[in-house]
C-alpha cells in the first residue's frame, strides 16, 4: 500500500463520518418530554394496516431507558393487559413514535425496573409524585423555565 491511498482511505472515511452524522443529527427529535424509568407514559405509535396508517396509544410504565443521550436511544413500557404483562420498546428517535405524553412520574430508586416483570397486584404499582407543572414540557426547557411561566399565567 502506497503513502497516497492510505491518505485516500483517511480521507474517504472522514467524508463518510461526516455524511453520517449529518444524518443523525437529523433525524434526532427536540420535543422530546423528560422522563425516565418509574413514570407513568403514554405513547402514540403509528400503526401501519395493510395501505391505512393509524395511531395507537400504548400506556404503561417505563421500566428501562437505553442509550439516553444517542441517536438510538430506546426504552421500555410495560402495562397489564388482561391479566397479562405487555411489553413494548420503542426506539426514542423514530419517525414511528408520534409524540410521548407523561401522565405521572414515579418515585424509584433504580434505573431498570425488570423486578415489576415478577410482582402482581398492588406490589406491581409504582409510587407516584404529585407536581403541579406541565409534565409534557421538553427536555430543553428547565424547571426554573416552567415556573416562571406559571407563575406569570
Amino acid at each position: 500500500m502506497t503513502k497516497s491511498s492510505s491518505k485516500r482511505g483517511t480521507f474517504l472515511k472522514a467524508g463518510i463520518a461526516a455524511k453520517t452524522a449529518r444524518v443523525i443529527n437529523q433525524s434526532i427529535k427536540s420535543n422530546i418530554p423528560e422522563f425516565q424509568a418509574g413514570d407513568s407514559v403514554k405513547v402514540h405509535a403509528r400503526i401501519v394496516e395493510g395501505t391505512k396508517e393509524r395511531i395507537q396509544i400504548f400506556e404503561g410504565v417505563v421500566i428501562a431507558r437505553h442509550r439516553r443521550n444517542a441517536a438510538n436511544a430506546t426504552f421500555t413500557v410495560r402495562k397489564i393487559s388482561y391479566n397479562m404483562g405487555v411489553e413494548r420498546t420503542f426506539m426514542l428517535h423514530s419517525p414511528r413514535v408520534e409524540k410521548i405524553e407523561i401522565m405521572t412520574r414515579g418515585i424509584v430508586r433504580r434505573a431498570k425496573l425488570y423486578y415489576l416483570r415478577d410482582l402482581a397486584g398492588k406490589k406491581g404499582k409504582v409510587k407516584t409524585e404529585f407536581s403541579a407543572g406541565d409534565l409534557n414540557a421538553p427536555a430543553s426547557e428547565t424547571s426554573a423555565e416552567v415556573e416562571e411561566a406559571a407563575s406569570v399565567a
